[in-house]
């Protein structure tokens, strides 16, 4: 997982990728292809 400034930037690699919400703390999961985690915050 990889923590990242833009989430933006992370959500636009792959179409399957999707900005969630927990505990105070965003980020980007893929269910099709777990290498594009991400976090911020």
């Amino acid at each position: 997982m990889k923590v990242v400034n833009s989430l933006k930037s992370a959500k636009k690699r792959d179409r399957f990728c999707r900005v969630v919400r927990r505990k105070g703390r965003t980020y980007v999961i893929n269910k099709r292809n777990p290498r594009f985690k991400a976090r911020q915050g």
